[in-house]
């Protein structure tokens, strides 16, 4: 008896103890896949086709870590979403004004420059800008303008080369708009020698007024599909920022850009780190590699936009960069403004009065 309670005892034993290393196992590949999500996963959320889908392989095959990529077609839809906080996003990528309303309103996480080293590399005039001052938050991505494209075939340079210009007669319906409220109101403001961040309210109202009088003109108000349709010469003048522009021109040789002489807007995309990121480490590695000159001349070539980074402008073909353009010279750019957040209450009414430009003159 006592035998075959010592082998019943026994067989428990073996049981137990099976149970245990199995529990093991399992806490083992848990925490190994625990860890795995946490440190092998960067979250980028980017405009759409605003990177070069080589790089992101590219990055992955030397770090090991996998991009999860998702877009957004306008700062606001990034900042709503962003602000929910649902998604822990890792890296975001907010133009100027922006990263200002981010940056006020604690949704940024600082740059931590023991950990980002490639600061060296960008041009110093596109750095310490009023919207972040000695980029605390933000480090510079693409760069641009708001400018006219034009089509040779029906359209003289000369035409086209100050924003008075465009409520001429000769241009009525020929002309598409971009969709967006500053830059409308941007190129207005401008042409009256006003500040494009004005919070005057007759300088809004007057220009708001102008750009009435510049209805007659506009054929059509348009986002991404203007590219399609100057390229296509449905209009012979167009006016948006110089990275369509570019698109448009590599699709017809027709078509030109030029920034107004008088001045215009100077624009930035930026990288920056929201405060719901979680992958520190895969952040300042992606940060890093976009940074390296090879990787950002070769993202500035399929993206077509001016990098920012002088280390990359150096490997570019100087066909590209010494198109003026696209990358103006230094007397170009001191005529041009940074948009600057204008507050929820003055953004309301940029947007209510570009809205009613937009309804009642149709």
């Amino acid at each position: 008896m006592k035998k075959i309670l010592s082998a019943f005892f026994a067989l428990i034993l073996v049981i137990l103890a099976l149970f245990a290393f199995q529990r093991y196992l399992v806490a083992k590949e848990n925490a190994a896949a625990g860890s795995s999500n946490k440190t092998k996963v960067l979250n980028v959320y980017n405009w759409g086709d605003y990177i070069d889908p080589a790089l992101i392989k590219k990055f992955t095959k030397e770090t090991g870590y996998q991009v999860n990529y998702e877009t957004f077609d306008s700062n606001e839809a990034m900042y709503t979403k962003v602000r929910q906080g649902g998604t822990a996003y890792d890296i975001i990528v907010p133009s100027e004004y922006m990263i200002e309303k981010m940056r006020k309103e604690h949704l940024l996480d600082p740059i931590d420059k023991k950990r980002f080293t490639g600061f060296k590399y960008y041009d110093p005039r596109f750095l310490n800008d009023a919207f972040d001052p000695h980029n605390r938050y933000s480090i510079p991505y693409f760069w641009g303008t708001l400018g006219i494209i034009y089509n040779d075939k029906f359209v003289k340079k000369s035409e086209v080369s100050h924003w008075d210009q465009l409520w001429s007669s000769r241009f009525r319906n020929k002309i598409l708009l971009v969709d967006s409220a500053r830059d409308a109101f941007g190129l207005s403001l401008i042409s009256m020698n006003k500040s494009v961040n004005s919070k005057r309210m007759p300088d809004v109202l007057a220009a708001k007024a102008k750009l009435d009088a510049l209805m007659p003109n506009v054929k059509a108000i348009l986002a991404d599909e203007m590219v399609m349709y100057l390229a296509q010469e449905e209009a012979p003048i167009g006016i948006s920022w110089s990275g369509q522009a570019a698109e448009m021109i590599a699709q017809n040789k027709h078509l030109h850009y030029v920034v107004p002489s008088e001045g215009s807007n100077l624009w930035f995309d930026n990288l920056a780190i929201p405060k719901t990121a979680k992958h520190f480490t895969a952040i300042y590695k992606f940060l890093n590699f976009m940074s390296e000159p090879k990787n950002a001349a070769q993202n500035a070539e399929y993206v077509e936009y001016a990098t920012p980074n002088k280390g990359a402008v150096k490997l570019l073909p100087k066909s590209v960069t010494s198109d003026r353009q696209f990358y103006p010279d230094d007397q170009t750019i001191k005529h041009l403004e940074v948009y600057s957040d204008l507050g929820s209450r003055w953004t309301q009414i940029y947007n209510d009065l570009f809205l009613e430009f937009k309804m009642t003159n149709r």
